[in-house]
């Protein structure tokens, strides 16, 4: 029999147990559950399923208390592992719920501060945890008491604050050092402030370890009585003293079951903060309502995916004027397709101090072009400027240049560069994989990429080349005795957009042009990548090649690359790592193809691994919109 912990809602499943010698498992959250409330209809990513006891019930043991108590289980590679998880979970500032904005309440960061946790009424962590009303009045007189020089701030529980239910704190006593903190902020947030909490049971005092504050607890709490708090009450069972390493191991990685809420399938810890970590980027920085505006049908259906929290957040309008004006009119925020941008409208939000978004293909988009009208999977929302362009800030070299990055986050930027280059993936994932045959005589490759000439990567970022042919005859004057392989932009090649060089002219600075090979497969094969701004210079950095920059591409200037153009001050040198940190996973938003909820670049990966190797051409529906576009623009030849 299943039921949930020991909550009278679980009383009859198991009074059935008991009453027919049946095992009764006891289920409940784990610590780290989700990005949003279990009240909002959010399922958990972790679940506890104990067939001794539940984790917050001190009456008795549980599985996680016999864990810590009987142990057997700490061999150094779980406890290098559990140091090294605890690390990146304190760098991501995960906690239970992630929803709460990350905004410090303190005004004054370097006083004296202690922190007093109010949990819900009568819920069963309280009693369980041998705690009662009496509880929380002796915890605040400790705390005024044992720090006559702090502030003393009571923490409202967020279901309390939202008049969901009652705490233990109603009305607080008259007292000059006495603050009362009821906003729902995240808990990383709070402790960063304070040096010691005061708790009963709260799960908020072993996030307080985590954080490497001081806890002073007043009931009985899964993590109490293992000489790593300071406690009230004494549990007889537990006689060990552990490490902050051994507890972690227990409570968060041995204890609990992950499941991947996309694939429904069990993983491991480190997903589940990989997820939440991008999942949380993602809520703080699109909640609340948006308004577009100039975008085509066929983008309107996949948008709302990346910009939107909620249903009914995004609005869309005729044009980008009428967007800024309405969301003026609403104070709400403008997202606008990169290209639509101008000065004149960016002056024009900046003084009717509108909030702007700005939109455009990441750099692992899909499986097939965006000009055949397939959907990306992957985009980047900008609220300072775009990658491409170099003449002024981004949110990407923003992230880049002032970016702490952790072990955790840079372990998983290598681990995605790893399978990037094992199984080739790049932004489009098109083109044959067959191997090339190449007469090279031995010479160094170079492989020049052509580019959408009137594309705004080559107007905003490389201010001395703007054409394919300008490119190539200037890598043949850098590189005289090299074999030279000029591949074809595939939005060119497929005949949508503008940078066609003739195959008799390019092969006078070129050895070969290739077109239908896929850009890994020609990767794999060259020894320099010679390029203005393309992707394609990112993607051979990912493959250890070298890379020579003629414009200005977000990756230039970081010490990776031979820049022939002065880079921007960035400020500081990158590893391969710390760019694919901030290009691939702290810059984009992800949604998942197969439930069109916001991913990872984890998820995405592996369903572009997954498909088969041929890209289907332009659809019936593509070519038939292609047609009435050059009808309508008067084009005989495309027509």
């Amino acid at each position: 029999m299943l039921g949930w912990g020991h909550k009278p809602t679980a009383a009859q499943a198991r009074a059935f147990a008991e009453r027919h010698r049946l095992p009764y498992i006891a289920l409940e959250d784990g610590f780290l559950r989700s990005l949003r409330l279990g009240r909002d209809g959010e399922p958990p990513m972790s679940l506890v399923a104990d067939p001794v006891g539940i984790y917050y019930d001190a009456r008795g043991p549980s599985l996680l208390e016999n864990l810590l108590q009987e142990g057997g289980w700490e061999t150094p590679e779980l406890l290098e592992r559990s140091a090294s998880v605890r690390a990146w979970l304190a760098a991501e500032r995960l906690s239970k719920y992630n929803h709460a904005p990350d905004v410090s309440p303190w005004s004054d960061a370097d006083m004296e501060r202690v922190l007093v946790v109010d949990q819900t009424r009568d819920d069963a962590s309280v009693s369980g945890g041998l705690a009662d009303e009496s509880s929380f009045r002796r915890m605040l007189e400790a705390a005024l008491a044992e720090n006559p020089d702090a502030e003393v701030v009571v923490k409202t529980h967020p279901e309390v604050a939202a008049g969901h239910r009652g705490g233990y704190f109603g009305t607080l006593p008259q007292h000059p050092r006495l603050r009362l903190l009821a906003q729902d902020l995240h808990p990383w947030a709070v402790l960063d402030g304070v040096s010691t909490v005061y708790t009963a049971t709260s799960l908020l005092g072993c996030e307080a370890l985590l954080a490497g504050k001081r806890v002073r607890c007043f009931g009985l709490p899964f993590y109490a009585g293992w000489g790593l708090t300071q406690d009230e009450l004494h549990c007889p069972r537990r006689t060990r003293k552990r490490s902050l390493e051994e507890l972690f191991a227990a409570a968060y990685l041995l204890y609990p079951r992950y499941v991947d809420p996309l694939t429904g399938k069990r993983c491991e810890i480190e997903r589940i903060i990989a997820l939440l970590s991008d999942r949380r980027r993602h809520w703080l920085r699109c909640r609340g309502a948006t308004v577009c505006g100039g975008v085509s049908p066929w983008k309107r259906r996949f948008l709302p995916d990346f910009i939107g929290t909620g249903r009914k957040e995004v609005v869309f309008v005729r044009g980008p004027k009428k967007a800024l004006e309405k969301a003026a009119k609403q104070g709400t925020r403008w997202t606008l397709w990169a290209s639509q941008e101008t000065p004149e409208l960016r002056k024009r939000a900046e003084t009717a101090g509108v909030a702007m978004m700005r939109v455009e293909d990441a750099f692992v988009r899909s499986a097939g072009l965006g000009s055949d009208l397939v959907r990306p999977w992957s985009l980047v929302l900008d609220d300072l400027g775009i990658y491409y362009d170099a003449g002024r800030p981004s949110r990407l070299e923003e992230l880049l240049r002032e970016t702490r990055f952790s072990t955790g986050l840079l372990a998983r930027a290598r681990s995605l560069i790893n399978f990037i280059v094992t199984q080739g993936a790049t932004k489009y994932n098109i083109g044959s994989g067959q191997p090339l045959d190449l007469a090279t005589g031995g010479r160094t490759v170079v492989l020049v990429p052509g580019q959408v000439e009137d594309d705004a990567s080559i107007r905003l970022g490389s201010p001395w080349i703007a054409t394919n042919r300008e490119l190539l005859q200037r890598v043949r004057e850098k590189r005289p005795e090299a074999f030279i392989v000029f591949k074809p932009h595939p939005d060119v090649a497929a005949g949508n957009r503008r940078g066609a060089v003739p195959e008799a002219e390019a092969r006078r600075f070129c050895d070969a042009v290739v077109a239908e090979v896929s850009m890994d497969r020609l990767l794999k094969e060259v020894d320099e990548v010679h390029t203005l701004t393309s992707l394609t210079g990112f993607e051979a950095l990912l493959r250890n090649r070298r890379v020579v920059t003629y414009g200005l591409p977000f990756y230039a200037g970081w010490g990776l690359t031979e820049d022939q153009l002065p880079a921007p001050a960035r400020g500081r040198k990158l590893t391969i790592e710390e760019l694919a940190a901030g290009a691939l996973i702290l810059y984009p938003v992800y949604v998942d193809p197969r439930t069109r909820r916001i991913g990872s670049p984890e998820h995405l990966l592996e369903w572009l691994a997954a498909r088969p190797g041929s890209v289907p051409g332009p659809s019936l529906t593509t070519r038939l919109i292609r047609f009435f576009q050059a009808l309508r623009q008067g084009d005989r030849g495309k027509t």
